[in-house]
């Protein structure tokens, strides 16, 4: 929306309505001492051509699409369909923020309402919300879902989760009276069941694991779920790639009594860390422990099909101390593109997406296993992203990379010491056989040097 400043006589007019003489008599309540009584030292208003020009430089600095790009970790390149862009940018979808009066706000709350089925038939769960940030943001309320539930002190979170998701965690759990333990993975990539059976007691509200995991190995969901519910724990399973469910068996036939994740691959644009989009979704029994908002289908007085806001235990709604959440948002806008993406896909477009990135990523950790000097680190079942060990300094190899125009993988040893050697590389269905074979080659002529 474009920003059309009052004009002078319209300013004049507001204040004489509300009874007040000037626009300084509006801030009379902040005391004198502590106002800024010099103007700010930052540069002066632009014009209209020359703020365009400014931008138009800052934009032309970056590289990105100069650069072959090989990284995921969780921010995943993926085809858009132009309709999504199309689609979603009519302004009666820009413009609505939140439908808080449902009878001026079918529209949003129809789509929401389509979004939670879409996401409920991807995770084979009864329900789902709509208004989370992110993915990591999704996984602690999941947590914070099971933390209430069952009244316990203890989450069991896998080290194979994003680490930056595990962060989130820590953060949000350092001032409450919840006990945090990891369970490391073993030597194929995945959660160490022996490790996790060693942890686990009737303390625990819930277990927390990633699948595809950090390394991009699909965990053994049904394992860890029959574990949990032995001792009476809730399972939870995050998914930073949502598009992995298009063939992978849902999270509800696994035993998982909750499903948190992120939604970017479906139809939101890589854009420097956002706006992103938290998915959560659960089992009927525990609805009213659900942060955030669900809408419902219902009739009008005349019969007629309508939607609702069926729960919001939101701050907003209910006193502050009961609300399941307090920072929990309406990521409308985002959960519209991603409705538009998973309609336009389809069960066939979706599963052809996935298996195009399976058969890539493979093709991929094919070629580059017969380079010397390349060890792919875990021989395990993977989606998009696996582990490769490289006998140089992988920092080092990615910067001779980024020589030739190429992003390599995501350098591990920041988050994982014990993997100083390796790199998390990620291969969609953007990449070209041509694309594999460029990175394949500019590897093996940077470890023979």
């Amino acid at each position: 929306m474009n920003h059309l400043p009052l004009s002078k006589k319209e300013i004049k007019e507001m204040l004489k309505t509300i009874g007040v003489e000037s626009v300084e008599d509006l801030f009379k309540s902040i005391p004198e001492k502590i106002k800024l009584k010099h103007e700010l030292k930052i540069p002066g208003p632009l014009s209209e051509p020359e703020l365009i020009n400014y931008f138009e430089n800052l934009a032309s600095k970056n590289k990105s699409t100069e650069f072959l790009s090989f990284l995921g970790a969780g921010a995943y390149p993926h085809l858009i369909p132009y309709i999504v862009d199309y689609l979603s940018q009519r302004g009666e979808f820009l413009t609505p923020y939140t439908p808080y009066q449902p009878e001026l706000s079918q529209g949003t709350l129809q789509i929401t309402f389509e979004f939670q089925t879409l996401i409920c038939q991807l995770t084979g769960m009864d329900v789902s919300n709509a208004s989370l940030y992110d993915g990591s943001t999704a996984m602690v309320e999941a947590a914070l879902m099971a933390w209430r539930i069952k009244n316990k002190p203890k989450i069991l979170l896998s080290r194979t989760i994003h680490p930056e998701y595990r962060e989130v965690a820590k953060t949000y759990f350092k001032n409450l009276n919840i006990e945090l333990i990891e369970i490391n993975y073993n030597q194929n990539g995945e959660t160490d069941l022996n490790e996790l059976k060693e942890k686990i007691d009737d303390k625990v509200a819930g277990i927390i694991i990633q699948s595809p995991n950090f390394f991009g190995i699909i965990e053994k969901i049904e394992n860890i779920s029959e574990i949990a519910h032995s001792f009476g724990a809730i399972m939870i399973v995050t998914i930073p790639e949502f598009l992995s469910l298009a063939i992978l068996k849902p999270p509800g036939d696994c035993g998982v009594d909750i499903v948190a994740g992120e939604g970017q691959s479906f139809g939101l644009p890589l854009s420097f860390g956002g706006p992103y989009l938290g998915i959560l979704a659960c089992k009927s029994e525990f609805v009213r422990q659900m942060p955030g908002r669900i809408v419902g289908e219902t009739q009008d007085m005349e019969g007629e099909r309508g939607y609702v806001l069926t729960l919001s235990t939101r701050e907003q709604h209910i006193r502050r101390e009961r609300a399941t959440s307090n920072i929990c948002t309406n990521q409308a806008w985002c959960a519209i593109r991603a409705t538009i993406y998973l309609s336009v896909m389809g069960k066939k477009g979706l599963r052809e997406v996935a298996w195009q990135n399976i058969q890539k990523a493979n093709y991929a950790k094919k070629e580059l296993s017969k380079i010397d000097g390349i060890n792919i680190k875990f021989n395990n079942y993977f989606f998009n992203e696996f582990v490769v060990e490289f006998e140089k300094d992988p920092e080092w190899i990615n910067e001779e990379l980024k020589k030739n125009g190429i992003i390599g993988g995501l350098c591990l040893k920041r988050y994982y010491p014990e993997l100083e050697n390796c790199m998390l590389l990620c291969i969609t269905e953007i990449h070209k056989k041509n694309d594999i074979d460029k990175l394949a080659e500019n590897l093996k002529n940077i470890l023979v040097n």
